[in-house]
């Protein structure tokens, strides 16, 4: 990402006009007041490749003491962050007061201890921990889910986030971030199976089991995404990530085998996909009634569960 400043410009004998022509012929992109890019590579670029952009140039006019934070610091930690408005550059100057806001940048006041601060690309840029916090103060409990549990996957230490919930304790929505902070896990391995325990603790649920082996006659069947033992059902959310790069018929007959097993190992097993998530009904038609269900007694012993070794890589 080679963005060029006026100042670049000007040091390199290139004028104000000069850069004004090249901006109407479709050469250079201007993202900022005094901030450029090749037209051409811009356009290759996706919504969060060019918030990205939008942030380094903000850094740059903002001058030191301007730190990324909010969604912003998400893009720049690469969150999942689908659900978050990318049209505003956020930023947070240590202080308690004198924010401002425009069409293109939030300047947030606020304390940011030094330990909640670090360096992404040369840039200051709210912790993990910081830029949940903040995040799960001020967006939607789903989102800060999404945000959260990528979080963890990408290292997050929960007693950072503990630490950075008592810096801000005070301010605006520190219930929530509270509730947030007691909910995310690192189990849910994408998006939509963070957005799909968000569904099923709305529709009363009892909490599954995240990322669970399966084990039947000595032999490993699967790790699946959703695990009710007492009840005896397994779920699947099907985001399509795991068919990339593979042959998809040869993928869903391989997903079919799979499944086949685990009902063979004595569980139910019940699927959704994205569409689901925004009309949450063919799911719970399909879920064995876990809403208001009875533990079966007799799943216990129809296999050997085993839980997964958590893992610190984020697979978005």
């Amino acid at each position: 990402m080679e963005i060029l400043t006026r100042a670049q410009a000007h040091r390199d004998g290139t004028s104000d006009e000069q850069l004004q022509r090249a901006v109407k012929r479709g050469e250079l992109h201007r993202i900022a007041a005094g901030i450029y890019m090749r037209a051409d590579h811009f356009r290759e670029l996706d919504a969060r490749a060019r918030h990205r952009c939008a942030v380094m140039a903000a850094a740059e006019t903002c001058g030191p003491g301007a730190i990324v934070s909010h969604a912003s610091a998400a893009v720049m930690h690469g969150l999942d962050c689908g659900g978050l408005r990318l049209d505003t550059v956020h930023m947070t100057r240590s202080r308690p007061s004198g924010g401002r806001k425009s069409q293109t940048l939030h300047l947030h006041p606020a304390v940011v201890p030094p330990e909640e601060v670090v360096l992404i690309d040369g840039v200051a840029t709210t912790s993990l921990a910081r830029t949940f916090v903040d995040l799960a103060r001020t967006t939607s409990f789903e989102n800060a889910v999404v945000i959260g549990d990528c979080a963890l996957r990408r290292g997050m230490r929960r007693e950072d986030v503990d630490a950075s919930l008592d810096h801000a304790r005070g301010r605006l929505g520190m219930s929530r971030a509270r509730v947030v902070a007691e909910f995310v896990e690192p189990g849910a391995e994408s998006p939509g199976e963070s957005i799909s325990r968000v569904r099923m603790r709305d529709d009363g649920w009892p909490k599954p089991t995240l990322q669970h082996e399966i084990r039947h006659g000595g032999r490993f069947v699967g790790r699946v995404d959703f695990f009710w033992k007492e009840h005896g059902v397994v779920g699947e959310f099907d985001g399509m990530v795991k068919y990339r790069g593979d042959d998809p018929g040869r993928a869903v007959e391989r997903e079919k085998l799979r499944e086949d097993a685990i009902r063979d190992a004595g569980f139910e097993v019940f699927r959704w996909v994205w569409a689901d998530l925004r009309d949450f009904e063919r799911v719970r038609e399909g879920s064995s009634g876990l809403a208001s269900a009875e533990p079966r007694a007799d799943c216990a012993a129809a296999a050997l569960i085993r839980p997964a070794a958590e893992e610190t890589c984020c697979g978005c």
